[in-house]
């Protein structure tokens, strides 16, 4: 039997010397990374660093096969590598049996008890934020998002015990470093060792933060006292190969990993949701008509959580059409076989589910925002496996999935029903892509809604 040779990986074209396609990225990397799905098949290489392969996997099976079969014999890639160099080594930036290990390590603090205990501080911290939102005046939704992201992220894993000037700062230099990563991500690494002040400021930032929750690590240490949050847990953890608690900097590693890649996350599918709910007439009623069915005016708890289909399929659209992930990626250790190819050592594989979650090849109308979709008889039709990947799949998926699906429904959930949202005709709302896939622009008129629609917690 003869053997057919695969067919020759095509390159993206436009790479420059030195920069490789990186100005293609930086004018426009959703463009770019959408526009190789329409030229190309279902592998393309295109240059983020000069000497280096990285190849664009476009194909759902070959994906699968990337993140499940491959996993355990694949390193992290460079967008990790990077956010280990630049926030320290954590179970989000770790490969092989150091992953495994952390993993296991953090696991008990996104378990199941912890996350429920997690719902009434997360209810408060959006109630909260609710009460400083001015009827009748236009909100940066996104902007609020943020803040909202990080006061429940300060309140879960330092149980609020940070004072506001702390606060403050931390939120500021927060969005200086999250948006500062993507970049890094994108530009040759000699890019970043240039004396300019976006380098410096991404430095200072950074430095500030860890500073901050190191500080918040020692004082805990020091009090002896455990506070029911994460970062008391963390504490309690040890590590598995020496038996001693995680140090001070181990914690703060995760923490700092975790605070740049769940908040900017959170943030972004909060906004979009939103915004596709203040557009969407027929789904604002039905999300509303389901919340009042089921809580029946008092405020949400994490028992309600399985309850609520509706607003489940409303999420589950959000994170396809309005995915946050652009560039995730991996490389070989070994030669390795993906489909038919032969993938050389130390090369690049990157999957972008932003693109992935809208081509019309697995999701009909994919620029349509249709709840519906999910319906189980539906689904048969307009879901192809392997196209829809919110947090990843196999050994590396999200470790914070179901947190972060528990802060999604918990503020929607408290907002909807507090406040009525108006996207100003004029307005247009594009996607555009830093650390995440995030609105251009989203500012909405506030408006409060009739009568009470929710019991304030006694």
């Amino acid at each position: 039997m003869t053997l057919v040779a695969p067919p020759p990986i095509p390159r993206a074209a436009g790479s420059v010397p030195l920069l490789g396609h990186a100005i293609q990225l930086i004018r426009d990397n959703l463009g770019f990374i959408a526009s190789l799905r329409t030229n190309y098949g279902p592998l393309v290489e295109i240059t983020l660093q000069p000497g280096t392969r990285t190849l664009i996997v476009q194909d759902p099976d070959l994906i699968r096969t990337m993140l499940t079969d491959l996993g355990p014999s694949l390193d992290k890639g460079r967008f990790f590598e990077k956010m280990g160099q630049l926030l320290g080594d954590s179970v989000v930036t770790a490969a092989g049996q150091e992953h495994v290990r952390k993993r296991r390590q953090l696991q008990p603090a996104f378990g199941r008890p912890e996350i429920a205990g997690y719902v009434d501080t997360m209810r408060g911290a959006t109630t909260a934020a609710l009460d400083t939102w001015n009827p009748g005046r236009r909100l940066d939704v996104r902007e609020a998002m943020v803040g909202l992201s990080l006061d429940m992220l300060a309140q879960t894993v330092f149980a609020g015990s940070l004072d506001e000037a702390t606060f403050l700062r931390l939120r500021k230099d927060l969005s200086v470093v999250m948006n500062g990563v993507g970049a890094r991500v994108m530009l040759p690494d000699w890019v970043e060792r240039l004396p300019l002040p976006f380098n410096r400021r991404f430095t200072a930032a950074r430095d500030a933060v860890r500073a901050t929750i190191d500080r918040a690590v020692t004082d805990l240490q020091d009090s002896e006292q455990d506070n029911g949050d994460m970062l008391s847990l963390l504490l309690r953890t040890t590590d598995e190969e020496t038996g001693q608690p995680l140090t001070g900097h181990q914690i703060s590693s995760e923490i700092l990993t975790l605070a740049v890649a769940g908040t900017e996350t959170t943030a972004s599918v909060l906004s979009w949701a939103l915004y596709e709910i203040a557009r969407n007439a027929d789904v604002e009623r039905q999300v509303l008509d389901e919340l009042d069915r089921v809580l029946e005016g008092r405020p949400i708890t994490f028992a309600d959580l399985p309850h609520l289909p509706y607003l489940d399929r409303v999420i589950r659209e959000t994170l396809r059409l309005h995915h946050t992930g652009w560039l995730v990626t991996r490389r070989t250790i070994t030669r390795t076989r993906l489909g038919p190819w032969s993938i050389p050592p130390g090369t690049e594989l990157a999957y972008c589910q932003h693109a992935l979650h809208r081509d019309p090849a697995f999701f009909p109308d994919p620029l349509v925002f249709d709840p519906d979709r999910w319906l189980d008889e539906s689904q048969a039709k307009a879901f192809t496996p392997g196209a829809f990947l919110p947090f990843g799949a196999g050994k590396h998926k999200c470790i914070g999935d179901r947190f972060a699906l528990t802060e999604l429904v918990t503020a929607i959930a408290t907002i909807v029903r507090r406040v009525r949202f108006e996207v100003p005709p004029d307005q247009s709302v594009r996607p555009v892509a830093q650390a995440t896939v995030r609105p251009s622009t989203l500012l909405m008129d506030v408006h409060r809604r009739g009568g009470a629609t929710e019991q304030k917690p006694h």
